[in-house]
């Protein structure tokens, strides 16, 4: 496909260049080596003999003029020379020129005159005939092709053959009604096919195989720079539109390839031509000769991203038409352009707010889409406006976005940034700040595109040379198509969805009404919209479908500046820290409340929980908050000194300037109590090395199975996209365990996203899962909706040997007693890190631990409480059984009395 031949030039006898073109059976067009631009071309005929004429359309405008049909034999002919030159290396001799200019010689294939003279093979064929009228007899070149066409005579080749030598050419456009019709019929499958001209780069005209249909294509997905008709006839090129032509031509006139004609908008027919070589319409973006256009991309059935992949290497490489392009984010660091950061909030259906890994957090908007708007003026003007709840589709736009993204880690690739408006340059129109628009993806799917294929927003129409856009923006169009054709969100006919949010902030007679019914609802579900301070949020309750104003119970929250009828109020120390924190951990989350009273205002005072955190313990505990005397009558009093004490002893932030009062001696009473025997039913579960174990009460038990049911089949219902859980230390997600179901889990250590620890909380068994076998925990079956079920307990009055073996013998005799059976469980005593019990088996009632005793598998612990001598003198009385019959580890006698480390035990 490059031209490796010199210059023509006028002043040699023998020329060498390429064919380009075949005008009929004797005439061709020659060019040469392009050199800075298309080469000049010479139109060669083919001295003493003459072709069939091929057929011609009557000139418009000229009424006399009429078409003409193809003479017999004339389009073999033009077909045989096109075949024999196209594209190959030519020589040439001219012999006449005539006073009209036009040249006459002969044309040799190859670089000098010993190739193939094309005439006389043409001759050979029968498919020409000598002009016997200027032979002259001394001339052998002559001589040979009148034998020749003698020989051919004889041998009844070609035209001198009985059968006919005609073909009809027709052409679509005048012989085809509907060519769109014609189009569908071909179903996008290739078609054999001639280019026969090159009206521009992206436009050609092709005739179609084996029918015989002229059709006229423009390539799919792009457009050259054209030759502009001018008002007297005359054409005038756009800048490289002469270069764009000659590359198309070089390489597909006359060439055979295939057709895709692919659609037929507005009776113009798309196409993409497909060359062994190559291509076409993807080399012509590559070398910077076309550029990508929105209105027939969407037909273009290569894949639409090869396209833009094209372009954008053009615009990089800044070829051609590209010579004077400027990136839109050139300006712009490689760690500003892409980077991961957390979502922590949904501004609007198309903007949200990021924390970077520096702690700054950037608004960033979806590119190039536009959430749901009013069309008109339909603002009902006897209430306040809330556009989330008063613009159709808007709340589920926000919702879809805050389910998917809140306190997510997200990937954020920045398209371009939008400048800022002022009033003036949108006529009167509210200005708007620099934004930055990003593609943003997380597991891998582009959130735009998400919000577009559901029918919550739509794609932003561009000028062609608007270049600031999404470079996904092929996808969008795409899904907005599907959303369309769906009937999905804005593009459905049924009437759109109606919020009515009922807003009782600050309505204190409201209030009232509602306060009894939150009190008695206790936990309630709710989501934070707006976080004013540490301790003052606004709640949206999706149940009641209203909106109140919530403020913390039980704390002292530092205040920020405000304005007073006296004038600005300054903020007190650390209240800005507390809002952020307030914010981070809380704004736009699903929490519940438990609404104790109300303020004069009208504001519900209460407790906010978000997973197993609660709030004010959370302030309290981060130094931000202290203990309000309030809190004295609430069951989290304890936990919020002890929350307060921790805060006191690290002497951070509220509590910098501390001094810690010395406190007076008191001496502390205990008063002794009686052992409680009251046993339980419980199913153990998991049994761990060091000889505790897990277990779940059967009380509960239906409420697990019905919960586990319920999970499966929402997630059987819809499958959760493999990765795009991220796992993060104390999340609560579902894990898939090897039997291949779901259960509910923590995650306890993340060392890489192929090796996650998790602990299942309803079974207490662990496990290292990748994180492709991890996904977030359905709200619904949060350990809200059912606390976790595997409580971890050890045995009472025992001690675990310290050798490895030992041990191993304890714990495979309580596995083979007791794992996954229904036990009888009594709490002792409570211990550093779980519950003391002793276990008895359900049908025999025998103590499990007295049991491991009697065996000689552990030791006794020995408790000096009284109220537990009774138990602990029974144990004692088994451990001496045991060591009388020198059973297990006291095999060798009492260990305990040597002081071997031979032997691995120590007392």
């Amino acid at each position: 496909w490059i031209f490796s031949a010199p210059d023509c030039g006028d002043g040699a006898l023998t020329l060498i260049c390429f064919s380009l073109q075949v005008l009929s059976g004797c005439a061709v067009i020659v060019r040469g080596q392009p050199r800075g631009g298309p080469p000049p071309e010479r139109q060669i005929n083919l001295s003493n003999i003459r072709a069939g004429a091929l057929a011609r359309r009557a000139i418009q405008g000229q009424p006399d003029t009429k078409d003409t049909p193809d003479e017999p034999w004339a389009f073999q002919a033009r077909e045989f020379l096109r075949k024999k030159v196209i594209g190959k290396e030519v020589c040439f001799t001219v012999e006449n020129k005539t006073p009209q200019g036009r040249e006459y010689g002969i044309v040799f294939l190859g670089k000098d005159t010993s190739g193939e003279n094309i005439a006389e093979s043409l001759v050979a064929e029968g498919l020409a005939t000598v002009r016997r009228e200027g032979i002259r007899g001394n001339n052998p070149d002559q001589v040979r092709l009148c034998d020749l066409e003698d020989q051919a005579k004889a041998a009844k080749k070609g035209q001198w053959s009985e059968g006919g030598g005609s073909h009809t050419i027709r052409d679509l456009k005048y012989t085809i009604e509907n060519p769109r019709n014609f189009v569908d019929s071909l179903h996008q499958k290739p078609v054999n096919a001639i280019i026969e001209h090159v009206r521009d780069g992206s436009m050609l005209r092709a005739l179609l195989l084996p029918d015989y249909y002229l059709v006229t294509v423009m390539l799919s997905g792009i457009k050259c720079p054209t030759f502009k008709r001018e008002a007297d006839g005359s054409e005038t090129p756009e800048p490289f539109a002469a270069e764009a032509k000659f590359f198309t031509e070089s390489r597909l006139l006359q060439r055979d390839v295939q057709i895709i004609l692919e659609s037929c908008p507005n009776q113009i027919i798309l196409g993409t031509i497909l060359h062994p070589n190559g291509n076409i319409t993807e080399l012509l973006l590559k070398e910077g000769f076309a550029r990508c256009v929105d209105w027939s991309m969407a037909v273009y059935t290569q894949g639409a991203e090869k396209l833009r992949a094209a372009e954008r290497s053009a615009k990089e490489r800044k070829v051609r038409i590209w010579k004077d392009y400027v990136a839109p984010t050139a300006n712009l660091d490689q760690k500003d352009r892409q980077f991961v950061a957390k979502v922590m909030q949904v501004v609007n259906a198309d903007a949200i707010v990021v924390k970077l890994n520096s702690g700054e957090h950037k608004t960033i908007h979806l590119s190039s889409i536009r959430p749901p708007r009013l069309e008109g003026e339909n603002k009902d003007k006897d209430k306040r406006f809330r556009p989330l709840y008063d613009i159709p589709y808007m709340f589920e736009a926000r919702e879809f976005l805050r389910k998917k993204l809140i306190g997510k880690k997200v990937n954020v690739t920045v398209d371009y940034i939008r400048a800022a408006t002022s009033a003036m340059e949108t006529g009167g129109v509210p200005a708007f700040p620099e934004r930055t628009c990003a593609t943003v993806t997380i597991g891998g799917i582009n959130i735009a595109e998400a919000l577009v294929s559901k029918g919550l927003a739509t794609v932003i129409r561009y000028r062609q040379d608007d270049d600031q856009r999404s470079s996904h923006y092929d996808e969008l169009l795409a899904a907005e198509a599907r959303a369309i054709k769906n009937g999905k969100g804005l593009h459905s006919k049924k009437e759109v969805p109606i919020h009515r949010v009922a807003d009782i902030s600050g309505e204190t007679q409201k209030a009232k009404q509602f306060l009894p019914f939150l009190q008695r609802a206790g936990r309630s579900e709710a989501v934070v919209e707006y976080v004013f301070s540490g301790s003052r949020l606004k709640l949206y309750m999706p149940k009641e479908t209203c909106l109140i104003t919530f403020l913390l119970a039980g704390i002292e929250c530092p205040r920020g500046s405000r304005n007073m009828p006296g004038g600005m109020q300054v903020a007190e120390p650390y209240s800005e820290e507390a809002t952020i924190f307030t914010k981070e951990l809380v704004l736009q989350r699903e929490v519940e409340v438990e609404v104790e009273s109300m303020d004069k205002a009208g504001n519900f005072i209460g407790w906010l929980h978000i997973e197993s955190v609660n709030l004010s313990v959370a302030l309290v505990e981060n130094a931000l908050s202290k203990v309000h005397f309030t809190a004295e009558r609430s069951s989290y009093y304890k936990t919020l000194l002890s929350a307060e004490e921790t805060a006191r002893q690290r002497k951070e932030k509220l509590w910098a300037n501390y001094e810690e009062k010395p406190k007076e001696e008191v001496a502390q009473f205990t008063e002794e109590k009686e052992r409680v025997a009251k046993y339980r039913a419980v199913y153990v579960t998991e049994i761990t090395d060091g000889l505790h174990f897990y277990a779940q009460d059967v009380e509960t038990g239906t409420k697990l199975e019905s919960l586990m049911e319920s999970m499966r089949g929402e997630i059987a219902a819809q499958p959760p996209v493999e990765g795009s859980f991220a796992p993060r230390r104390g999340d609560f997600c579902i894990a898939k365990f090897a039997d291949g179901e779901w259960y509910r889990a923590r995650v306890e250590k993340v060392e890489s996203p192929a090796k996650v620890h998790v602990f299942y909380i309803d079974y207490g068994n662990r496990e290292i899962l990748s994180s492709t076998r991890l996904a977030a925990l359905p709200p619904a079956f949060s350990t809200r909706t059912l606390p976790p079920q595997a409580t971890e307990y050890t045995f009472a009055f025992i001690q675990v040997p310290q050798d490895e073996d030992a041990r191993a013998d304890a714990v495979d005799s309580v596995v083979r007693d007791i794992q996954n059976k229904q036990c009888l469980l009594n709490m002792e005593y409570s211990g550093a890190v779980c519950p003391h019990v002793t276990l008895q088996f359900a049908d025999s009632k025998d103590d499990v631990g007295l049991g491991l005793v009697k065996e000689g598998l552990v030791m006794v612990d020995v408790r000096k409480e009284k109220h537990l001598h009774k138990m602990v003198t029974e144990y004692l009385n088994g451990q001496e059984s045991a060591k009388s019959a020198r059973l297990n580890i006291w095999r060798y006698g009492d260990f305990r009395d040597d002081d071997a480390d031979e032997f691995g035990y120590r007392r």
